[in-house]
């Protein structure tokens, strides 16, 4: 039986923080928030841990996991290279949503990075992640804490729903601020590029850095990072994402989901407020995310809503992207892996 303790996401118990550490020091599965998602937490440099880790989501050895700190002074315990644009990253987003892919050192255990030469290493912004990371003494390993290829975990029920009796503990301190998880940075190629989409921008990254590429096709094997597979953050439902320009996604959406009601298919569509009108008289579920002005929002309540409707019987899920820029990329980018590439594309008329 997993326990489940609340804990304040400001001022964590000391207490609870010193009982989850032992549990993590012992090789034990610690669930725990951090900004972005829930993380399943494992010390990182314990091989036997991480078998753990791996076996209790399920994951398979070529999906890495990211190495979480809490200063800066452990860094080089992981990195056996720290170019000088990682300082200049983590003075301005650390603590915060970014993973950084660097060299790693010959002490990182083969299972945290794919067998690959690389580790992915980020200090979260949450005080009960920082906690416990400083009181276990270890760099944490924590991918999000549920069943591999589902949708991730943004509250402690969510984590309850995929790993319970897989699990020692839960730390339970609410839903998680960002929705999405980190972007994943790899600065051992000749031009920085983003491996996975996240809660940073990649904007805010080309403020510091110059122009940063995006790494957007699948990996089948060993990857540098997580959240690379063809098909990720899945519902059980089949899931079909509409890409295109946003004036013309309203009503081919409504076309789409009339044509799979008249086929007989339960639908459910996940959409923004601004749609809601034009499928008001469809028989279909209906997943809000909030309005399309406000990414951070939409961002927040992806997860959530994809399982919400993945609880309902449906058939079939529709949803639309939100654009490429800001928080647009990493939804458009959980969409696509969590459809597996079942996508509609509404083209520009010629």
């Amino acid at each position: 039986m997993t326990r489940v303790i609340s804990i304040d996401p400001e001022r964590p118990d000391p207490g609870t923080i010193a009982r989850a550490a032992e549990i993590l020091r012992a090789g034990g599965l610690v669930a725990f928030p951090t900004e972005t998602v829930y993380g399943l937490g494992a010390d990182g440099l314990n091989p036997k841990a991480l078998e753990r880790l791996f076996a209790a989501k399920g994951r398979p050895p070529t999906d890495p996991v990211i190495l979480h700190i809490a200063d800066l002074e452990t860094l080089p315990r992981l990195a056996r290279e720290i170019p000088p644009p990682v300082w200049t990253l983590a003075q301005r987003f650390w603590p915060g949503p970014l993973t950084l892919v660097l060299p790693k050192q010959p002490a990182v255990p083969d299972l945290a990075t794919a067998g690959l030469p690389t580790v992915a290493v980020r200090m979260p912004a949450h005080p009960v992640a920082l906690a416990l990371i400083r009181a276990a003494g270890t760099p944490i390993a924590a991918p999000s804490a549920n069943r591999f290829g589902h949708v991730s975990p943004t509250t402690a029920r969510h984590v309850l729903e995929d790993l319970e009796s897989r699990i020692d503990l839960i730390l339970d301190a609410g839903p998680t601020a960002i929705g999405v998880e980190s972007t994943v940075l790899d600065l051992t190629r000749p031009v920085p590029t983003i491996l996975r989409p996240g809660g940073l921008p990649r904007e805010a990254l080309e403020a510091v850095l110059g122009p940063v590429a995006v790494f957007d096709r699948a990996v089948a094997g060993p990857a540098p990072s997580p959240g690379m597979s063809p098909k990720h953050y899945a519902p059980r439902t089949e899931l079909v994402v509409l890409l295109g320009p946003k004036e013309r996604l309203r009503p081919h959406l409504r076309e789409i989901a009339r044509h799979y009601v008249q086929q007989g298919h339960r639908v459910g569509l996940l959409i923004a407020e601004e749609d809601r009108a034009a499928v008001a008289d469809l028989p279909v579920e209906v997943a809000i995310l909030g309005s399309e002005a406000d990414l951070a929002g939409i961002a927040r309540r992806l997860y959530p809503a994809l399982r919400e409707l993945d609880q309902r019987g449906l058939d079939l899920i529709l949803a639309r992207e939100f654009g490429a820029e800001g928080l647009g990329l990493a939804i458009r980018d959980r969409l696509i892996r969590a459809a597996g590439g079942r996508v509609i594309r509404i083209e520009e008329p010629s």
